[in-house]
């Protein structure tokens, strides 16, 4: 087997992995906040995400070096983590995703004021196109827009800020700063929350939320030896097969049917994130190509990114 096919099977089984996660986290959605939900996967998260950081060998302290972009950074995570929880549990599978997919279409917007990055005439039709398609799914007027949907927006634009921010400060920062402070935050705002949402847990349904966590840790490995394995234009790309579990998981477990409307839509999302990303894993093209070359998903505090974990591991995201 090729190191790209390697890496294309660990990377569609990382995003398998990721969409039965989502399966989870829906069920417990039912019953309970995604205050609740974060802050419990995050609890189980922290012994895993430990043993990994231990093998940060650089020097220093745990202090950021760029304290008002790390904030920033932490707020678009903790806002993310508890967005994309709560339209997971109230949206279609299908629906969610195709929204968090613009994701890659807000980065290269955001990469011009954040990176400096000069965005030419291709990828802003692309981009046109693919916010287009943001509007085919949510049809306002023709549709009541829910509260579900503004947080499957405020998903996607809170992981794309977490993603450039990266790019933007990657290179200074440590990467076990860049890892914990979202999870530390997430564990500590969920947790103040919970005292005026918590509802008693039953063992079964804390099994549910473990399970949560380990997927979620699962997948970010797999994701991270997807990349080890092959190139970064082959991975990134499969994190579109979501809308393939998405469309069998809600139809099977959840009674969910994927309307006209969201098909055309995720289509013109996913052709036109396709490009950008395909277009940009050219180094003559796009100074933002680490940020789209490991791009894995939206952060919930849950996992470690693609990219700091590269840099934790030896292997920096640009290589």
């Amino acid at each position: 087997m090729s190191a790209n096919a390697k890496g294309a099977l660990l990377a569609l089984l990382a995003f398998g992995i990721f969409a039965t996660h989502d399966v989870f986290v829906k069920t417990l959605g039912a019953v309970y906040s995604p205050v609740q939900i974060v802050f419990f996967s995050v609890l189980f998260s922290f012994p895993l995400a430990t043993v990994m950081l231990m093998r940060d060998s650089t020097p220093g302290t745990l202090l950021p070096r760029h304290p008002w972009w790390m904030a920033l950074r932490t707020a678009a995570s903790v806002a993310t983590a508890v967005s994309a929880f709560y339209a997971f549990t109230v949206l279609p599978l299908a629906q969610t995703y195709a929204i968090l997919f613009a994701s890659p279409l807000l980065i290269t917007i955001l990469a011009i004021p954040v990176l400096g990055e000069t965005v030419r005439i291709r990828r802003w039709l692309a981009v046109i196109v693919g916010l287009t398609g943001v509007m085919v799914v949510l049809r306002p007027g023709s549709t009541d827009l829910t509260l579900g949907h503004a947080a499957a927006l405020t998903a996607a634009v809170g992981g794309s800020i977490a993603s450039i921010i990266v790019r933007r400060i990657g290179a200074d920062e440590r990467p076990v700063v860049m890892l914990l402070y979202p999870m530390v935050a997430n564990f500590i705002l969920m947790g103040i929350a919970l005292a005026f949402v918590y509802k008693p847990m039953p063992i079964e349904h804390i099994g549910l939320v473990a399970l949560v966590a380990a997927f979620a840790w699962t997948a970010g490995r797999c994701i991270i030896a997807a990349y080890q394995a092959g190139e970064a234009a082959i991975i990134a790309p499969m994190q579109y097969s979501q809308i393939v579990w998405a469309t069998i998981y809600g139809a099977v477990f959840f009674s969910e049917t994927i309307d006209r409307p969201t098909i055309i839509g995720s289509s013109i999302i996913i052709a036109s994130g396709l490009y950008i990303v395909l277009r940009e894993s050219r180094s003559d093209v796009s100074s933002t190509t680490p940020v789209l070359r490991t791009r894995s998903r939206h952060e919930t505090g849950t996992y470690m990114r693609a990219g700091p974990l590269l840099r934790l591991l030896g292997r920096h995201p640009d290589s």
